[in-house]
C-alpha cells in the first residue's frame, strides 16, 4: 500500500472520543498530523507521553496537530489514565479497530507505541515503531510541515 492510500485508510476510519461519542478521523484530514498509537499497559508509551505533550506545545502554533489513539476498549478507563498523566492533546479510543489500522499503516506486528505522521495532503511522511526520542519527535513533527515543494513552513 502506498503512503497516499494509507492516508485514505486512516482518514476513512472512525473511533470513539473519551466522552464515548463517535469521532470520525476525516475531521483531521487536511492538517499536518502526528498520530501516536499507545495503550495504558505499554511502558514505552507512558515514557514518551510527556515529550509528546511538550512537542505539541511547540508545534501547535505552526499548525501541527497531535492525536493519541488508545488501543483500548473502555473510554472511561482511558479517560482516567489521561487525567492521571495530564495528557493535554486529543485522545481517541480505537476499540477493536486499533490493531487492524496499525497493521494497515505498516505496523505488521501491531506493536506499541507506533507513530505515523501525515502531511496536509494526507500522505504518510514518517513512521516509527517504538518510543520516539526527543530528536525523532523533532523529525516527526517537522516532517508534517514539509510541503510538496520541499519547503517547510
Amino acid at each position: 500500500m502506498n503512503a497516499m492510500a494509507e492516508g485514505d485508510v486512516f482518514f476513512g476510519d472512525a473511533f470513539v472520543g473519551l466522552d464515548g461519542a463517535p469521532a470520525p478521523l476525516a475531521r483531521l484530514r487536511g492538517k499536518p498530523l502526528v498520530v501516536n498509537f499507545w495503550a495504558r499497559w505499554c511502558a514505552p508509551c507512558r515514557t514518551e507521553i510527556p515529550q509528546l505533550s511538550a512537542h505539541q506545545l511547540r508545534f501547535k502554533p505552526r499548525g501541527v496537530d497531535l492525536v493519541g489513539i488508545a488501543v483500548e476498549d473502555n473510554p472511561q478507563v482511558v479517560q482516567a489514565f489521561v487525567k492521571a498523566y495530564e495528557i493535554d492533546y486529543p485522545i481517541l479510543v480505537a476499540k477493536q479497530r486499533g490493531l487492524p489500522l496499525l497493521q494497515a499503516l505498516g505496523d505488521t506486528a501491531a506493536a506499541l507505541p507506533y507513530t505515523v505522521v501525515f502531511d496536509r495532503r494526507g500522505t504518510v511522511v514518517f513512521r516509527k515503531l517504538g518510543a520516539l526520542s526527543a530528536e525523532e519527535m523533532d523529525v516527526a513533527f517537522r516532517a508534517a510541515l514539509v510541503e510538496r515543494s520541499g519547503e517547510t513552513k
